[in-house]
């Protein structure tokens, strides 16, 4: 008799595991961007880069929420006290208060600068203006309405879209 209750609750601990555990999951990775107040309370006003605090592009700002409290910020900024060669590289920001993927390349808790290459990569910058790495970017030839910075969930995770192109970002 003994074994037959031990057989009973073991089955309903497994069962309980299976049905249960995965919606935990789900919940903490799923990603929810961010729009109106919600956005404008985590996207900052100005970016430090290379020792000048720029101003904020609220129109071309963007952010996501992983589950229930993990950020990814991103936004476009005046670039128009840097020096000619810095605005060619570094057009915005990117936050995330947790450590992310950028297609297949990691990217730990931090700020950072990035910018978009004519020929389609997307570049990584400390807030020093070194270049960490330099990212292929896709195009999304199905985009209706393109904006300069915008970001969408989609079947792939969340994607930063620069125009056309984008890359896919996932918490890791």
């Amino acid at each position: 008799m003994i074994d037959f209750k031990r057989y009973v609750f073991m089955r309903s601990v497994l069962l309980f595991v299976v049905c249960f555990v995965p919606v935990c999951v789900m919940g903490q990775d799923s990603v929810t961007v961010l729009s109106g107040s919600e956005l404008t309370q985590v996207v900052p006003q100005g970016f430090y880069f290379l020792g000048r605090n720029a101003p904020t592009q609220m129109r071309n700002s963007a952010a996501a929420r992983f589950g229930s409290n993990r950020y990814v910020v991103t936004g476009m900024v005046d670039t128009s006290g840097y020096a000619a060669d810095v605005q060619q590289r570094y057009q915005g920001f990117l936050i995330t208060d947790s450590p992310i993927r950028i297609n297949d390349s990691e990217l730990g808790t931090g700020a950072y600068g990035f910018g978009s290459t004519s020929d389609g990569r997307l570049l990584i910058m400390d807030l020093g203006g070194k270049e960490l790495f330099s990212i292929s970017t896709a195009i999304d030839k199905d985009l209706k309405r393109p904006r300069p910075l915008m970001m969408s969930k989609s079947a792939d995770g969340l994607r930063l879209y620069t125009g056309r192109n984008y890359v896919t970002i996932a918490a890791r």
